[in-house]
């Protein structure tokens, strides 16, 4: 896990990931049907095996597809303990109950907003 200040993380990697231009490879998972621009953020596969076993309905997060961004990502950012990731799964399920045009145009918009001032980058 990459914590705020980790050493191991170049200048160019810090200004990619607060750019959040890291995420543009992504486009090849939608343009292959894998992903969508908006939806809940996918997980490596052991941290979704490890959810899954703390967190009952965890499993239900996947009856979407991923996107690149997604309304927990916009409301709370990247998290990794079990209480913030159950936080985390509550906002999933928002957008899964009330997907919507509006919704995705909010996602949209905050996240233009969250890679213009970086805010909540590691």
């Amino acid at each position: 896990m990459t914590l705020p200040g980790d050493s191991r993380i170049t200048k160019l990697g810090r200004f990619l990931r607060k750019s959040r231009i890291d995420e543009l490879p992504q486009i090849l998972n939608i343009l292959r049907g894998e992903m969508t621009w908006i939806g809940p953020r996918p997980e490596a596969v052991a941290l979704t095996r490890w959810y899954e076993a703390k967190l009952p309905f965890y499993h239900y997060r996947h009856i979407v597809r991923p996107g690149i961004s997604g309304w927990a990502q916009v409301n709370q950012g990247h998290v990794a303990e079990v209480d913030a990731v159950r936080s985390k799964l509550q906002y999933d399920f928002y957008y899964i109950k009330n997907f919507s045009l509006w919704l995705d145009i909010l996602i949209t918009m905050r996240t233009i907003i969250t890679m213009m001032t970086g805010y909540g980058a590691r």
